[in-house]
């Protein structure tokens, strides 16, 4: 099965525009995966689902499980964004949303800013560090929306994006279905950093995998102490 083939069984909900835009995001990924690390996820039915389908189903799951809407035009930033995951595939199917995407690492904004050239999208591409970003009064509590798909702790991912998002936002996180425990852990930092109590957000992806959006409202500002600096950051999550 080919990339257009896997699209068309799995994103069925999708335009044939937005499919188009999906299997061009796909083939420069491959190409560029030989170049620099961007995946370990190539195989064509493994990328609709894994990468695209999952990435954008966010806008459904907030819909339809946490009664949260996601306005037009919202502002939102993806926080280790990697190879544009769940970012670039949120800003296919919602090409109304003010995307940024920050990465820590340049060479990834290099292939970045070329796939969206390719996609004819416009977003913005940040190269710094997240808690650099959380202290940029240019970027601190500028957004609607921060969401990341970035491996790490909740406790310590929460002190990266938090910062990030206005009063009246949220901070989603993509993460297993068996992440309770890291929810109930994090609870400390959610409270310190302005977050409400966490929504846990289940679903299944196609061929039955597991997963979980972690919703957190930002119910007041972040003390400007937070986000500390990253050594400590990450060595004494909150």
């Amino acid at each position: 099965m080919d990339i257009k083939q896997s699209l068309e069984q799995y994103c069925t909900e999708l335009t044939s525009q937005q499919n188009r835009l999906f299997e061009v995001y796909y083939n420069e990924l491959i190409e560029w995966n030989e170049k620099i690390n961007l995946t370990a996820i190539t195989a064509p039915d493994e990328a609709a689902i894994k990468h695209f389908y999952d990435s954008y189903l966010m806008l459904e799951i907030l819909h339809k499980l946490g009664e949260i809407e996601v306005p037009q035009g919202s502002k939102i930033i993806d926080v280790g964004t990697g190879a544009g995951f769940p970012g670039v595939p949120l800003k296919i199917v919602r090409p109304d949303l003010q995307l940024t995407l920050l990465d820590s690492l340049n060479k990834r904004l290099v292939f970045l800013n070329e796939l969206l050239q390719k996609l004819g999208l416009t977003a913005a591409t940040v190269h710094s560090r997240a808690e650099d970003a959380g202290r940029n009064p240019q970027m601190r509590e500028k957004f609607n929306f921060a969401v990341s798909r970035a491996v790490g702790n909740l406790a310590v991912l929460c002190e990266y994006c938090l910062p990030l998002v206005k009063v009246g936002g949220y901070f989603v996180a993509y993460k297993g279905a068996d992440c309770q425990e890291e929810v109930a852990a994090a609870a400390n930092a959610v409270k310190i950093l302005g977050g409400a109590t966490p929504k846990l957000l289940k679903y299944t992806i196609p061929g039955g995998n597991g997963r979980a959006l972690v919703v957190i409202k930002k119910v007041k500002s972040t003390d400007k102490k937070y986000p500390r600096a990253g050594k400590k950051l990450k060595d004494n999550p909150l």
